[in-house]
């Protein structure tokens, strides 16, 4: 599908969408304050109409939903039997259909996987991605966009992140977690309005962002990310994703067991961390790139960005048992990069522990 944002002066769009304008920095700082909006061509919606659909996707995913108000917004996530992530979905409910918004990549394997599930009960779970575009920004600047309303209800869903749902459990440590102040929402909307907020941005009425000053402001926060983040073996404990996307008072689920562990009896194998990155050589890691400390790998980074307020920073997931104090390398096909840690989630996680509150590492002077 060709992106109608591709006759914006200055769009720089791939398979994904809308990767930039020319001024990515510059993107990031007006998506922050709401003077922009982003369209999200990476991402995919699904709608779950039928009269079981909440109660049906309580029973198998890591969220409680059978009381999901119309409106009200969280997320979910999809677990192997051994507790590893699948699939992830933010959730919207208008009060005839529930509404996913996946990771674009995701939304066929997810959708394959629901209908597998339906059993004989009253759901009907459909791609709606042809119909549906999605568009985020503060919740201010999504008042510039007109969201898709088919039983009366805004389908915009609001990121609870980084705020702990009922539930749920946090193992950040910093005592002031960088993504507390986020504004995040993500707008579904018709294709029709996509084409009417391509032709404001074109002729200049209203500001757009693309999808590289989204993320960037994502890394800063510590959200993880399933097409990111994510890989055949990640707990959403390593993640820190007990936050927002698992309900450990729920009922049973596929992959309930291993969650409950981990969390009250072990410890997640790996643990994800923050890079403030050196930026002298301007090189930023590519998702792969092997974290070492001395000569030992120790994990690989996720995702990297250069920030507008941050600089160069990034997201790895590093072994559990790597020290707390090392000082990492990151290797990329242009070079070494030295790389100061700042826990996210402990070496402690797990085992419900106390943990000790530790203060942020300073940001750089401008």
């Amino acid at each position: 599908m060709t992106s109608p944002f591709a006759r914006v002066p200055g769009a720089v769009t791939d398979e994904s969408g809308l990767r930039h304008l020319g001024n990515p920095l510059g993107e990031q700082r007006a998506l922050a304050s709401g003077a922009a909006v982003a369209p999200l061509g990476d991402r995919a919606v699904l709608a779950v109409p039928g009269e079981d659909r909440l109660s049906w996707l309580d029973s198998l995913t890591s969220q409680a939903l059978t009381r999901l108000a119309p409106g009200e917004s969280t997320e979910l996530l999809v677990l192997d039997p051994h507790g590893h992530i699948e699939h992830a979905a933010s959730v919207l409910d208008d009060g005839e259909t529930t509404w996913l918004i996946t990771d674009r990549e995701d939304a066929e394997p997810l959708l394959s996987w629901l209908r597998k599930m339906r059993f004989r009960l009253r759901v009907d779970p459909r791609d709606a991605s042809e119909e549906y575009g999605v568009i985020g920004g503060t919740r201010a600047g999504l008042s510039a966009v007109r969201p898709a309303e088919p039983t009366g209800v805004l389908l915009v869903w609001t990121d609870p992140w980084p705020n702990v749902a009922a539930g749920g459990y946090a193992y950040a440590v910093a005592s002031s977690h960088p993504g507390a102040e986020r504004d995040w929402a993500e707008a579904v909307v018709t294709r029709a309005e996509e084409e009417r907020i391509a032709d404001a941005a074109a002729t200049g009425e209203l500001a757009l962002a693309g999808l590289a000053a989204a993320d960037a402001l994502r890394i800063a926060a510590w959200r993880p990310r399933r097409s990111s983040e994510v890989d055949d073996r990640a707990l959403p404990h390593e993640l820190d994703w007990l936050r927002t996307a698992v309900h450990l008072e729920k009922g049973c689920y596929r992959g309930q067991e291993t969650v409950a562990k981990v969390h009250n009896l072990g410890h997640p194998p790996r643990r994800i961390v923050a890079l403030q990155l050196d930026g002298s050589d301007s090189v930023l890691p590519a998702p792969g790139d092997e974290v070492v400390v001395g000569e030992n790998v120790v994990g690989i980074v996720t995702s990297a960005a250069l920030h507008f307020e941050d600089g160069p920073i990034a997201l790895a997931v590093v072994r559990r048992s790597t020290p707390t104090d090392a000082q990492f390398v990151v290797r990329t096909s242009d070079g070494d990069i030295t790389a100061a840690q700042e826990v996210i989630v402990p070496p402690e996680a797990g085992a419900t522990a106390d943990i000790p509150r530790l203060p942020r590492l300073g940001r750089r002077a401008g």
